[in-house]
């Protein structure tokens, strides 16, 4: 496994993705503590098939617990869309 600074990795980016396609793992740390990894899209493929999404887990709870939800009256239907940070929610 390698590891370095996102700050190394900005500099290095090339080198660092032609490392991943050949198998090696790369950590990027931010003040010492990993933060992100490059993998080559061949792993990232694999690791997708063996890890269930968290819809396909969602579905499946749904689908479990189908007859409560019903009686409770919620919509459980997860939103795609993605949280608008910049609007204040106190406001």
């Amino acid at each position: 496994m390698c590891r370095t600074s996102i700050y190394e990795a900005r500099n290095n980016f090339s080198a660092l993705v032609k490392m991943a396609e050949e198998g090696e793992v790369v950590e990027l740390t931010r003040y010492d503590k990993p933060v992100a990894v490059i993998i080559s899209y061949g792993a990232y493929e694999t690791n997708q098939e063996k890890t269930p999404s968290l819809l396909d887990k969602l579905d499946a709870l749904k689908k479990e617990y189908a007859d409560v939800i019903d009686d409770l009256g919620f919509d459980v239907t997860p939103s795609r869309e993605c949280p608008d940070y910049s609007k204040d929610p106190w406001a």
